[in-house]
C-alpha cells in the first residue's frame, strides 16, 4: 500500500441525504416532525399498555416492548441526523460510530425476536385457545422479551468486536446518514471479508430463523381460519394478523435487502433507501399500524377521552 494511505483515520464525515444546502432546512423539518410522532405514537402506546388491566396480555406485553425497541431505534439515528442537517461539521469519531451502530443492532435483533414471538403468540390464540393461557404464561413472555434483548446485545457486541480488527486508512466520507457497518467495511484498507461472512452468517441465520417463525406461525394461522365455520370468527382473525403481518413486511423486506444480499460491499447506493425504511419509516408506522387496527387498543383509548 502507497505511504500516502498509511494516516489512520479516527473520524469521519456523514454525508448524509444531499449535498445541496438549500435542501436541508427541508429535510431537518420533515425528519424532525416524523421523529416527534414517532416518539410521541410509541411512548403513548407504551404508557397506555402499561396503564390499562385489560391489555396486560403477552400479545401487548410484546407490543410495548415493540414500541420501546422502535422509539430506541429512532432515537439511536435521528438525533444525530438531525443535528447534521443545521451543522456544516458532520463529522463523527469511530468510537461514536461504533457506539451507534451498537445500540441500533442491538434493537433491531431484538425487533426480530420481538416480531417472531408475536406471531407465535397469535399462533397460540387463534389454533389452540383453549390452551393460550397455559401455554403463553407470563412467566414465558418475560423470557421471550428478555432473551430477545439479550440476543440483541450479544449479535451486536460480535460486529463490533470484529471492527477492531480494521484500519481505516484511505478516505473518511461515510457516504450515509448514520453509521452503519457496510460503510466501515467499504472504507477498510484491511480486508472486511471475515466481517463481512460473519455479518452474512449471523444475520442471515437470525433473520431465517425469525421469517421462518413468523411464516410456519402464520400457515397455521392460515388452515384454522379456513376451517372456521363462523364468518365473524374469520374477521376477527383477519384482523387481529393483518397488522402484524404488515409491520412483519416492512420491516423484514427493508432488512433482509440491506444485510443479506450479495454484493454487500459494491452497492453502496442501496443502503439509503433500504435504510430510511427500517431506520424511520416502520418505527414511524408501527404505532399506527397496531393501534388503529386494534378494536382493544381503540375501545381503551374511547374510553379515556370519555373520562376526560
Amino acid at each position: 500500500m502507497p505511504e500516502e494511505n498509511h494516516s489512520m483515520k479516527n473520524e469521519f464525515i456523514l454525508t448524509g441525504f444531499t449535498d445541496q444546502p438549500e435542501l436541508t432546512s427541508l429535510f431537518f423539518v420533515i425528519f424532525f416532525v416524523i421523529y416527534l410522532v414517532t416518539i410521541v405514537g410509541n411512548l403513548g402506546l407504551m404508557i397506555l399498555i402499561s396503564k390499562e388491566r385489560c391489555l396486560h396480555t403477552p400479545m401487548y406485553m410484546f407490543l410495548g416492548n415493540l414500541a420501546l425497541v422502535d422509539s430506541c431505534c429512532a432515537s439511536a439515528i435521528t438525533p444525530k441526523m438531525l443535528e447534521n442537517f443545521l451543522s456544516k461539521d458532520t463529522m463523527i469519531s469511530l468510537y461514536e460510530c461504533m457506539l451507534q451502530f451498537y445500540f441500533l443492532c442491538t434493537v433491531e435483533t431484538a425487533d426480530c425476536f420481538l416480531l417472531a414471538a408475536m406471531a407465535y403468540d397469535r399462533y397460540v390464540a387463534i389454533c389452540s385457545p383453549l390452551q393460550y393461557h397455559t401455554m403463553m404464561s407470563k412467566k414465558l413472555c418475560i423470557q421471550m422479551i428478555i432473551g430477545a434483548f439479550i440476543a440483541g446485545n450479544l449479535h451486536s457486541m460480535i460486529h463490533v468486536g470484529l471492527l477492531f480488527r480494521l484500519a481505516f486508512c484511505a478516505s473518511n466520507h461515510i457516504h450515509h446518514f448514520y453509521c452503519d457497518i457496510l460503510p466501515l467495511y467499504r472504507l477498510s484498507c484491511v480486508d472486511p471479508y471475515v466481517n463481512e461472512l460473519v455479518l452474512f452468517i449471523f444475520s442471515g441465520s437470525i433473520q431465517v430463523f425469525t421469517i421462518g417463525s413468523v411464516l410456519i406461525s402464520y400457515l397455521y394461522i392460515l388452515f384454522t381460519i379456513f376451517k372456521m365455520k363462523s364468518k365473524e370468527g374469520r374477521a376477527k382473525a383477519f384482523s387481529t394478523c393483518a397488522s402484524h403481518f404488515l409491520s412483519v413486511s416492512l420491516f423484514y423486506g427493508s432488512l433482509f435487502f440491506m444485510y443479506v444480499r450479495p454484493n454487500l460491499l459494491e452497492e453502496g447506493d442501496k443502503d439509503i433507501p433500504a435504510g430510511i425504511l427500517f431506520t424511520i419509516v416502520v418505527p414511524l408506522l408501527n404505532p399506527f399500524i397496531y393501534s388503529l387496527r386494534n378494536k382493544e387498543v381503540i375501545s381503551v383509548l374511547r374510553k379515556i377521552l370519555k373520562k376526560k
